[in-house]
């Protein structure tokens, strides 16, 4: 079966309660697009589903699902696939994160290194594994993994001095990790009308202090710390349009140029 991404489109995105995955969510709907919102707090989709419908009419399906398993993972993809028998696109934004998550590298501890390596970089490949199969039984598909600048440059460490903010160390490893497999599995799967790209925002804003929001200010070029709906998610919604049908294996910075 062959896909017209220009219609009927049907986006699972995952983290949907996210700053990101609400925001991606929330374009989709001004694009007419019917969407599965995933996380795991049912109160949080409901508001977000609320939301939408409130100035959209699609059809908006909810799930919830904690992906950082197998069983999850499968879960979700079995309920996705009942809304309307297939997934055109897939947004993995979940941000799924130990206790321990943001300390500094002095107090890292075994435990919740292993757990945020393996949920967060081992749950977006078991996550791929298993929505690609989805997509090979359809004959079409698209996954949008989301990675980071930290993934690409070492941070920027002045910025977050007299502030209670790290930039984790575990982060980098696994944002670099999300823009490896982005291109394998768009390498691996080729020639199956299938496309894997990832997108690497720089900073979002999230209540920061006013001194980090004016040192990251002076890295950038004209906007600074970008807003999650205005500046993010357009490009996702354009990487899963036929707009978009020659890119492929691909990490997209959204920086602001930072990273120059």
């Amino acid at each position: 079966m062959k896909s017209n991404l220009s219609k009927n489109k049907i986006i699972l995105i995952t983290g949907a309660c996210g700053r990101l995955g609400t925001a991606v969510a929330i374009r989709a709907a001004c694009k007419g697009i019917d969407v599965i919102i995933s996380d795991i707090d049912i109160n949080k989709l409901n508001k977000l589903k609320k939301r939408i419908l409130i100035h959209h009419k699609i059809e908006v399906f909810v799930i919830v699902a904690d992906i950082s398993s197998h069983k999850g993972i499968n879960s979700l993809l079995e309920k996705s696939r009942k809304f309307k028998g297939l997934i055109s696109a897939a947004v993995n934004a979940a941000y799924p994160r130990s206790k321990g998550w943001g300390c500094k590298i002095e107090e890292l501890k075994e435990d919740n290194l292993k757990e945020d390596l393996f949920s967060q970089l081992g749950g977006a490949i078991l996550f791929s594994k298993e929505i690609i199969k989805i997509f090979q039984s359809q004959g079409f598909g698209n996954l949008i993994n989301i990675s980071s600048i930290q993934g690409l440059m070492a941070p920027k460490f002045d910025h977050y001095e007299e502030t209670n903010m790290h930039s984790p160390i575990e982060y980098s490893a696994i944002k670099a990790g999300i823009i490896s497999i982005t291109k394998w599995l768009a390498k691996y799967y080729s020639n199956q009308n299938i496309r894997v790209n990832c997108v690497s925002p720089g900073g979002i804003l999230d209540n920061q202090p006013e001194s980090f929001l004016d040192r990251y200010r002076k890295s950038c070029t004209n906007i600074g710390m970008l807003s999650a709906e205005e500046h993010i998610a357009d490009t996702i919604i354009f990487l899963i349009s036929d707009k978009s049908s020659a890119i492929n294996g691909q990490n997209i910075i959204i920086d602001d140029g930072w990273s120059l």
